[in-house]
């Protein structure tokens, strides 16, 4: 993956890409002028669905910055509102509720009339977590109804994206269809059983989309993040059970980066076998960008997940 430009995400969705390494002056002393990178999804069209707010707002900022047309999709009207007023007019808002089929059409036709027929990138971003509680969390305690709220957000409203952008996408045999899931999906004990199953079921229609798909040149991803301190995550945590332990006093650091949260919502960073950076909604919005550009054009049923090494290794023996 080339380097990419690392200034702060809230910077300005127009200002140009700039290659660092292209500033200063040459040999002879002459000053070089930068030079624009190019925009991975310039002229491309994308839907990005709870792009309102945190993970999916990063997205759509990058997207921008990459120079994407995009329709944000979201049920926080107000948000989504500002966020389009904010990013120009390359990008409107419409409001979607994924779970409700006819929502899910209507932001599709919505993009495709706006923009002269054409869909690129539908990323499936908008999802629930589902209540945090000690009995939520617990199989002997199982709640139908809680279980079907999260999977009709969560997994039908993936599944609804995928049919209707596919329909989009068939005749002009192209397109990316990303969608957002979870290390929950990859290893358990990770999040309540209602959330694990609907990011599980989001990794298995990745592939299955992918096979079927693929004969048309729509490729199909998800991205899989470990625990992003965004505010529904923040939220979530905050409802959570608090566990009323003695523990040795531990430094200042160690417990601001175990606020930072996992996909549990008590705090996870520390499971991590990568130490250092702290994840961000951006870094998310990294990986999306890249499986929904052509810098991917061969990948396809993929799951990228992007956790620190916390679902692929334990150092159990002090490397």
């Amino acid at each position: 993956m080339p380097a990419l430009d690392l200034r702060p995400e809230m910077a300005h969705a127009h200002q140009p890409v700039m290659s660092p390494s292209h500033h200063g002056w040459d040999g002879n002393g002459a000053a070089v002028v930068p030079t624009p990178m190019p925009k991975r999804l310039d002229g491309k069209v994308a839907i990005v669905t709870g792009g309102a707010r945190g993970i999916g707002e990063a997205i759509v900022r990058l997207f921008v910055k990459h120079g994407a047309r995009v329709v944000i999709a979201d049920i926080d009207d107000a948000a989504g509102e500002a966020l389009a007023s904010a990013l120009g007019p390359q990008v409107s808002f419409v409001r979607c509720d994924v779970s409700v089929e006819e929502d899910v059409r209507r932001a599709v036709d919505w993009a495709l009339s706006r923009h002269g027929g054409r869909l690129d990138v539908y990323c499936n971003n908008a999802g629930v977590l589902g209540r945090q509680t000690r009995a939520a969390k617990s199989i002997l305690s199982f709640d139908a109804g809680e279980f079907d709220r999260v999977l009709r957000v969560n997994a039908l409203g993936a599944a609804l994206g995928m049919k209707h952008a596919a329909l989009a996408m068939v005749p002009r045999r192209a397109g990316s269809i990303v969608s957002v899931a979870s290390v929950a999906g990859v290893l358990g004990g990770l999040g309540p059983h209602a959330y694990t199953a609907s990011k599980h079921a989001i990794v298995g229609l990745t592939k299955n989309a992918a096979c079927e798909l693929g004969a048309h040149g729509i490729r199909v991803n998800c991205v899989s993040p470990f625990g992003v301190a965004t505010p529904m995550l923040i939220n979530a945590w905050r409802q959570g059970p608090r566990r009323r332990r003695r523990r040795r006093p531990r430094p200042r650091h160690h417990r601001a980066q175990r606020r930072g949260g996992g996909e549990d919502g008590g705090g996870g960073q520390g499971l991590a076998t990568l130490k250092g950076p702290t994840l961000r909604p951006r870094d998310i919005a990294e990986a999306v960008l890249f499986l929904a550009s052509d810098e991917s054009r061969y990948i396809s049923g993929h799951n990228l997940v992007v956790d620190g090494g916390v679902t692929t290794s334990r150092n159990l023996i002090g490397l």
